[in-house]
């Protein structure tokens, strides 16, 4: 009996401990981000909600509540003008229709400064405001985004939507997890949540229904990480737990043994037009998942399949070339190599799942609140505190 108690006390210990360290890192993050959140804040309490009704392109094959995008590495043909377009992977075309990636990465930026200014000093007036815009991309009925992504990155004469165009929404991430964060607040309308709640709860019944999506889940790359990584968040949000366990299991038998090499990289994204960003993004929405479906009793940080494979493996491969790029061993990205890296998401939430000074250091280096619309597109969370 005394040695079941001794463990019990035991266990107890280290769960506080790891609490107050965890403490310890959120504190560490507001330092570095508290000037800047604040100053976010204070414009996006300036911004009107803005959603998918306020411009349409007329080659969507949707109506003017249907988010709308075009696969961004198609062309013309320049030998057949009235032809079906064609692929340059890793080259964006900038003729494609991208005004409902802007205002959903508007949207996301603006929830989720205004959730985290909220949680580093109390005041509604941020919760209020986040809540004008939740309300008119989600409940209302002249404004708001049907829950569904039919006709995400189409390709002119060839398909009006794709699965693969599903990672558009990683945006809502940060926004589901605002409003877990908000919920709780005085100034929060319960009826208004109830509704918001239940649009996540419609479109994540589509991720896992629809066959675009079931395509977009069974991705061997990048693309199926962000499927579990929006799932699990907008899981989260409406506390579907069967979700959460099948996200937890799929990380472990899918994403983690089909993407990761044994010496950390992740080969299908090395072996793109643009490995550096690529890499990046894989390793953050790997990270992410950690960071989201961790619990003491199933940590993914500490997950190590029996190739002895892990997610820290992931950070320490990349570590060196974001601390020196110019010792990056493969090929240069075609386009914004320049860009890239930002304070990606990966190390903060690595320091605080492994006590790394290192990576906290260098997630602080690095710029927090980026403006090339590239970057922002390929940077699923920018407001990490919220997450903490």
């Amino acid at each position: 009996m005394k040695y079941i108690q001794f463990i019990m006390l035991f266990l107890v210990a280290g769960t506080i401990l790891s609490c107050r360290q965890q403490e310890n890192w959120k504190e560490k993050t507001e330092k570095v981000l508290r000037a800047q959140t604040l100053a976010e804040a204070a414009w996006a309490m300036e911004q009107f909600p803005e959603t998918v009704t306020a411009s349409y392109c007329e080659r969507s094959a949707g109506g003017i509540h249907d988010f709308y995008s075009e696969g961004d590495y198609w062309w013309p043909d320049p030998e057949r003008s009235d032809g079906p377009y064609i692929r340059r992977d890793g080259e964006t075309n900038p003729e494609n229709f991208t005004d409902h990636r802007i205002a959903m990465i508007r949207m996301s930026k603006i929830v989720g400064a205004l959730a985290q200014a909220w949680l580093i000093t109390g005041e509604e007036k941020y919760v209020e405001q986040a809540f004008l815009h939740l309300n008119a991309w989600f409940t209302d009925e002249a404004t708001k985004m049907n829950p569904n992504l039919l006709y995400a990155q189409a390709i002119k004469g060839i398909t009006t939507g794709r699965g693969i165009g599903i990672i558009d929404t990683v945006h809502l991430m940060e926004v589901a997890q605002g409003v877990y964060i908000m919920q709780q607040a005085t100034s929060v309308d319960k009826e208004q949540l109830k509704a918001i709640k239940g649009w996540f709860t419609e479109y994540l019944q589509w991720l896992l229904t629809h066959p675009n999506s079931v395509d977009e889940m069974n991705a061997k790359n990048n693309h199926g990480t962000c499927w579990v990584m929006q799932v699990a968040s907008f899981a989260k949000l409406t506390g579907d737990r069967e979700t959460l366990d099948f996200c937890r299991t799929r990380y472990k038998n899918v994403l983690l043994p089909g993407q990761m090499a044994a010496d950390g990289s992740f080969p299908l994204e090395l072996s793109r037009t643009k490995p550096y960003g690529y890499a990046l993004f894989n390793l953050d929405a790997m990270t992410t998942i950690c960071q989201i479906l961790s619990t003491p009793e199933d940590d993914l940080w500490e997950y190590t399949t029996a190739e002895g494979l892990n997610i820290r493996k992931g950070l320490d491969f990349i570590y060196p070339y974001v601390q020196d790029k110019s010792s990056w061993p493969y090929k240069q990205d075609v386009m914004y190599w320049e860009e890239w890296p930002v304070a990606q998401p990966a190390f903060i939430f690595g320091a605080a799942a492994y006590g790394s000074e290192p990576y906290f250091r260098l997630w602080e280096k690095y710029e927090h609140n980026p403006q090339v619309f590239e970057v922002e597109r390929n940077l699923p969370v920018r407001h990490p505190l919220i997450w903490m």
